[in-house]
Order: structure tokens, then sequence, then C-alpha cells
């Protein structure tokens, strides 16, 4: 019997590997009180007789849990100082065939929006990027490489034209040699493995949802993939608090850069 959010998060843990008690709380049990209600549940022990025994209620429980906001080439400025700033730093110092992780990559457009920044500045047969996220159901969508219009809406131009060819009135499909880029697979960030070598590592707007503890300790771990002088680059809501004290600097807001 499952009687309180408690003994909820413990289920959830067991069931998923899913460690709520990294996420703020108050936040996310709203969150998750709302899709109990919406599924006509009347409690804790409901949902987790149907979280155990139907697969569709599952799925959607773990893409409801894992906040899939995403865009292309979001915040543009910011993109543009990776284009302009840190990617040319990054291939003078460590040349053309980077290693580079999308963190928490969603639909994938985060990672294809390296892709094809990148592909400006090396040959595309040097392009490798590994993409990963803990929900299946978005991983699947990414490989797909179909997106709405509004997916697109900070995009520049020059890319739409390029990479996308346009499926009716709606949607959009990116090319195959942008697909042939990207490795997506699934992967925990609380719980996990952490890869290791890479020189660029993306993570945005995804740990704001996490613990200060929780924070720290991604930070730290995202520190130890890098190699010295990687990047780590961030949301425009996420700057890192007490960045020093986990080996980096930043020479640009929300770009941190591995010191030790």
């Amino acid at each position: 019997m499952i009687k309180d959010y408690e003994e909820f998060k413990k289920f959830v843990l067991d069931l998923t590997t899913i460690d709520l008690n990294a996420y703020k709380e108050r936040q996310m049990k709203r969150r998750i009180d709302t899709l109990i209600a919406r599924n006509k549940h009347d409690g804790y022990d409901s949902y987790c007789r149907a979280l155990k025994t139907d697969q569709k209620v599952l799925d959607e429980f773990v893409n409801y849990l894992t906040i899939n906001v995403s865009e292309f080439y979001r915040n543009p400025t910011l993109w543009k100082t990776l284009e302009d700033v840190i990617l040319p730093d990054l291939i003078n110092k460590f040349g053309t065939k980077l290693k580079i992780w999308s963190a928490a990559c969603s639909t994938g457009d985060e990672p294809y929006s390296l892709a094809m920044v990148l592909a400006k500045q090396v040959p595309m047969r040097d392009i490798k990027i590994l993409a990963t996220d803990i929900d299946e159901q978005v991983l699947e969508k990414a490989k797909d490489g179909v997106y709405a219009e509004n997916s697109l809406k900070g995009l520049p131009k020059e890319y739409r034209d390029k990479y996308f060819e346009k499926m009716g009135d709606r949607f959009y499909k990116i090319s195959d040699e942008i697909k042939r880029c990207v490795e997506f697979k699934k992967g925990n960030l609380l719980k996990d493995p952490y890869p290791s070598g890479y020189h660029l590592i993306v993570c945005r707007n995804v740990l704001i949802y996490f613990t200060e503890d929780a924070k720290k300790d991604v930070y730290r771990k995202f520190n130890t993939s890098l190699v010295t002088d990687g990047c780590l680059f961030v949301g425009n809501t996420e700057q890192i608090i007490g960045y020093k004290d986990m080996g980096y600097d930043f020479d640009e807001l929300f770009f941190y850069r591995k010191v030790r």
C-alpha cells in the first residue's frame, strides 16, 4: 500500500531508477499530483498499480516527469557565442575531431543544432556527438528527426534551408547527413556512469529542476568528464554557484571552462 509521497518516491526509484529526491519537491509533487488526477486515479496506490501493469501509463509518466521542452538554437545569442568564440578556441586547442556530449538531449534539437553549427568549421566526417536522455520516447523521436515548425523558430534561415526538408504544411525533417553526426543513447545523469575525455558538454535548462545538492553532484561529474580546458555550456538561467570550487573558470557567461 503506497500511502504518501515518500513511499511513492521509493516505488518510482525501484521501478524506473529515477530518484525523485533529486528534484525540487514542491514543484515535482505538484506535477505528479496533477498527472494522477488527470488519469482519474484516487491516489498514489492506485496509480502505482497502473504504473506497474500498464506500459503506456509508465511511458507517459516518465515522459511527463522528465519535462521535455526543447527547440533548435535556443537562446540564439549564446549559440552565436558558441559558434564565434567557443568552438574556434576548442578547435585551435584540440583539433577538428572534438568529443562532444549533449546531456539530457530531449528530442534532439540541441545535438542537431550542435552538428549544424560545427559543420561550418570542420569536415562533416569529423563530427561525432553523443546525445543522452533518460526518456526512451523522446530518444525515438530524436532519431526520427521530424519536427514541428515551432521547434525551428529560432534557427537561422541558412540552417533551415540547408539541412531540412519540408513535410506538408507543419513539419520539417532533418537531413540524414546531420543525423549521422549524432549517436543517441539512454542515460540517467543521477545514476549512470559518466563518459570521459570530452572537449565540450552541453546541458541546458535541465538542472533547474534539481535540488542544489543534485546540481552540485552533476556539475562535479561533468568536470570529471571534461578534459582540461574543455567547456561546459549551460542554460541562460543556470549560473553555477561556487564554480571555482568545482574546478571551473569562465571566460564567457554560461560557458564554464575546466581548469582542474
